[in-house]
This record gives structure tokens, sequence and C-alpha cells, in this order.
């Protein structure tokens, strides 16, 4: 015998767990993007008042951190399309902050290390230009736990499961 199907009540409540997870993505990647642009930037003007031809060729920690409030921006959109639909669950609401979170907090994670290595890094390489490429290779590497978090946020914001208004 076939095991009767569950139907699941939509709640009331869930989409405010999908808003969360928008504002999670948003907020968080943003920290971690103006985090990395100031701490690094801060390195760059050092930078540039003993060496600024070396400005424009350092700039690279500052693009990499402004790009981590791109990922926030793509989740915050994924998302928002979805919790506009009428039947909405529980499930997708959690599913929804869940990857509005992974987001958002990969994103101030790979911020605070690429802040951090930016300003020490330029400050390096203006003493000592051979560091040029082991600094890019970090960046590289920081920047990469802010893209893990966006490629499993992608994945959660797809899951769903249908609910049956009341």
């Amino acid at each position: 015998m076939i095991a009767p199907l569950l139907v699941v009540a939509c709640s009331k409540t869930a989409s405010f767990f999908g808003w969360a997870g928008v504002m999670s993505a948003m907020v968080f990647a943003n920290m971690g993007a103006a985090y990395g642009t100031a701490k690094s930037g801060v390195g760059i003007a050092s930078l540039g008042t003993l060496k600024p031809e070396l400005v424009m060729k350092n700039i690279i920690p500052v693009v990499m951190a402004g790009v981590l409030g791109i990922y926030g921006l793509i989740v915050a959109v994924i998302i928002t399309q979805n919790v506009a639909k009428s039947s909405y669950s529980a499930y997708n609401g959690y599913a929804h902050l869940t990857a509005g979170l992974c987001c958002g907090l990969s994103g101030l994670a790979a911020g605070i290390a690429i802040g951090i290595v930016g300003d020490a890094g330029v400050r390096a390489v203006g003493q000592q230009p051979q560091l040029f490429v082991g600094l890019i290779l970090i960046l590289i590497f920081a920047e990469a736990l802010g893209l893990y978090g966006l490629i499993v946020a992608l994945i959660l914001s797809q899951a769903s499961e249908a609910c049956e208004d009341q």
C-alpha cells in the first residue's frame, strides 16, 4: 500500500524567515565588503605616500572586497523572487534564511581576511615588490571563502516544499 502524502499547511510567518535571509545576505556580505575595502584602502593610502606609482597596481584588494557585496546582492535577489510566491512553506523560509546566512557570513569572513591581508600585503609590496604574486595568491584564497558561500547559498535557495493555503 502506498503511504498517503502529507499536506503541509502554509505558515503565515514563514515569509519572515525568507526576508530575514534576504537581509542576512545583503547586510553581512556588505559588511565584509566595507571592512575589506576600508582596511586595505588604508594600506593603499599609506603605500601611496611613499610610492604613488604602485597605487593602481595594488588596488586589487579593494576590487576583490567589492565583489563580496555583489555576491550578497545576487543571493538577495534570488531569494526575493522566491519569497513572493503565494504558497510559501516554513521549509522554504528556513532554507532561504540559511542561504542568506551562508552567503552573508561567508562574505563577512572573506572581507575580514581580504582587509587584513590587503592592508599588510600592499605595505609589504611597497617595500619588496617581489611579494606581489604571493599577495595575489593569498587574496584569491580569501575571496574563495565568499565564493563557496555563494555557491552553497544558490543551492539552498532552490530548495522548496509545496504547501497548501488554509
